[in-house]
């Protein structure tokens, strides 16, 4: 049982904001924000939000561009949950390391259990589910979107390379590219999305500076022999560094609101051609952990470093 703990909502302009949590396991908590539309009729598509390893007090799921992306996308009409990686947030605050070395075990079953979570919620169409990160995040993305064929439409961002692997632990763990059995690399993993909807992001200041001409091809010939080159997309930034900012954002948006069926009347600006972010209200960390002084972290919970069965 997920046994979710959804706190009281702080409502802002066209979404609300509110922490959640979960059980991905007995006693294994994902900690996480949950926006929704406000103003509008649902159900709702539903979009998973992973975040990558930029660290620090404002790192993680507290990012300004992690909640401008969550925040507008909830604006446009679908439930958002943005949830930490282990030992990023309010993990890290419980005192959960991110070098666990089930990391990458633990957090691809999160982002299952997340998908589950979402589609308990009554306010959610769980025919369409997207999911979306960058970097650490966008390995995320793939690797969820590689192994549960209930995500409908999914973005990696910055992260989809045919030479890089990402390092981390949760990325390159157990290990999943290159053993004395298999050799593999994420662009091969990434096509696994086919025939869903895919959209690759890349830039030309990382890793993902060759995408349009090596992995983005190769993706789109797997996509051809379904019958379905046209499902998969590559928007490209050759002067551009890594990360999710404003321009990355703003070549996602029309990706989720084609393929979910979002609605962004009052959010897309037809004279700018602009997805107007300015709405979001940015919150701080203590405003978004779900257990605090006046919600005590459960007793039932894990201890830190707790090798976990799945």
């Amino acid at each position: 049982p997920l046994k979710p703990v959804i706190r009281k909502a702080r409502k802002y302009d066209g979404y609300s904001a509110q922490p959640a949590a979960f059980e991905a396991r007995p006693g294994f908590y994902v900690y996480g924000t949950l926006y929704r539309p406000l103003g509008r009729k649902g159900p709702f598509p539903a979009v998973l939000c992973p975040h990558g390893h930029a660290r620090g007090p404002e790192g993680g799921r507290y990012r300004a561009d992690q909640q401008h992306r969550c925040a507008t996308l909830a604006r446009m009409g679908a439930v958002v949950f943005s949830y930490d990686m282990i030992g990023f947030g309010e993990s890290l605050h419980h005192g959960w390391n991110h070098q666990h070395k089930q990391a990458l075990t633990l957090q691809t079953w999160d982002s299952i259990r997340a998908i589950d979570f979402v589609q308990s919620l009554d306010d959610v169409d769980g025919s369409r589910i997207g999911v979306t990160g960058c970097s650490g995040g966008g390995t995320q993305t793939f690797l969820l979107t590689a192994v549960d064929d209930r995500v409908t439409a999914s973005a990696p961002v910055v992260m989809v390379s045919a030479h890089f692997f990402g390092g981390c632990h949760c990325e390159s763990g157990m290990p999943i590219h290159k053993t004395a059995q298999l050799e593999t690399n994420n662009a091969e993993i990434a096509a696994l999305a086919a025939p869903r909807p895919l959209l690759l992001v890349s830039v030309g200041g990382d890793w993902t500076k060759n995408t349009p001409v090596v992995e983005y091809p190769y993706i789109r010939n797997i996509y051809g022999m379904y019958g379905k080159a046209d499902q998969v997309e590559n928007v490209h930034y050759p002067g551009r560094k890594h990360g999710y900012q404003f321009l990355k954002r703003q070549a996602m948006y029309p990706f989720m609101v084609k393929h979910l069926k979002l609605d962004p009347s009052g959010v897309f600006d037809e004279n700018t051609e602009v997805y107007d972010e300015t709405a979001t209200q940015i919150e701080s960390p203590e405003q978004m952990y779900v257990f605090d002084q006046s919600h005590p972290y459960p007793s039932s919970a894990l201890k830190p470093g707790t090798q976990i069965a799945l």
